[in-house]
């Protein structure tokens, strides 16, 4: 199949990489505008484009698909399939329908339980046990098209969310050579969504990142999980910022305050309202991330408090 592809970010590189080893053609890679990036704010190119480009294949970046010469140049294609991976664009009805069988779309979430932008930090910060990844056929609705084809995977106490980003990744990619065969074969059973069981997944909120040591040290770890690489759960010792990168439960009754810090065997445990928790990974201002174990050795912090 002539199969047209769209995403942007690093999340979209091995389903477009997948889809670029089989046999299929990619006649095209569509992918957002290059952007400022670092501290010198120089252009970038998207993974994508980096990755289209690396393997010879047309790369279209337009600023938006509603307008009559976007959507000509797209149709010239003359796709069989359109693959949309974190593209970042809307895709007007008229789009939608241009490609032979389509538009599908690789969502990392098991629909309908999280719709939107940020499925993956979502769900670990709802406590989930399973997510996965969902192979659907798009619409003009949010992440409401029929669901094609699902994969789960289990979130565990130490699933942060780039090793989440990353699993889910890979699973998008395998997940769609299976189903392009089906497509071709005219095997899929299209299902569509129970809307009760919807949720949205709104963007991540730098002001979500301050830990409230009051709640349950579950809440706090699926915090700590979820804001891992970004924006990163963050709380405050001594006027200054400290990042929590990594945490463990602790299964403990205590009776100090929330917040406040005892120091075990070369661990840092920190009262919750129902436990401890023990911090693994930290940062302290204008410093890298490190163990805890070297934090503990330059600083004597047992019995202070967290804020």
């Amino acid at each position: 199949m002539r199969i047209l592809f769209a995403g942007t970010p690093d999340f979209s590189v091995p389903p477009l990489q997948a889809l670029i080893d089989s046999e299929h053609e990619v006649c095209g890679v569509y992918t957002q505008p290059d952007r400022p990036s670092g501290r010198g704010r120089k252009l970038t190119a998207s993974p994508v484009k980096a990755a289209a480009l690396a393997n010879n294949i047309p790369v279209f970046q337009p600023e938006s698909l509603k307008g009559d010469e976007a959507q000509a140049e797209l149709a010239a294609l003359k796709p069989d399939l359109m693959v949309v991976v974190a593209y970042g664009l809307i895709l007007p009805k008229v789009v939608l329908e241009m490609p032979t069988y389509g538009c599908f779309n690789i969502h990392a979430s098991l629909l309908p339980r999280w719709r939107g932008a940020a499925p993956i930090q979502r769900a670990i910060m709802a406590g989930d046990a399973q997510t996965g990844v969902t192979i659907m056929q798009m619409d003009v609705g949010l992440d409401t098209g029929d669901m094609l084809h699902k994969v789960m995977c289990d979130i565990t106490p130490s699933t942060n969310a780039q090793r989440l980003h990353d699993e889910l990744s890979v699973m998008g990619a395998e997940a769609l050579m299976v189903v392009i065969p089906q497509i071709e074969a005219g095997e899929l059973k299209p299902e569509k969504q129970d809307e009760a069981f919807t949720n949205y997944a709104k963007k991540l909120d730098k002001q979500e990142a301050t830990i409230d040591w009051s709640q349950s040290a579950q809440q706090i770890l699926c915090q700590v999980n979820a804001f891992n690489p970004w924006p990163v759960a963050q709380t405050s010792l001594d006027n200054k910022t400290v990042r929590i990168w990594g945490a463990e439960l602790e299964p403990a009754s205590v009776s100090s305050a929330p917040g406040t810090i005892a120091v075990e065997k070369k661990r840092l445990l920190v009262s919750t309202s129902d436990g401890q928790l023990s911090i693994t990974k930290l940062q302290l201002p204008n410093k890298k991330p490190a163990d805890v174990v070297g934090y503990l050795n330059g600083h004597d912090v047992a019995g202070e408090q967290f804020s």
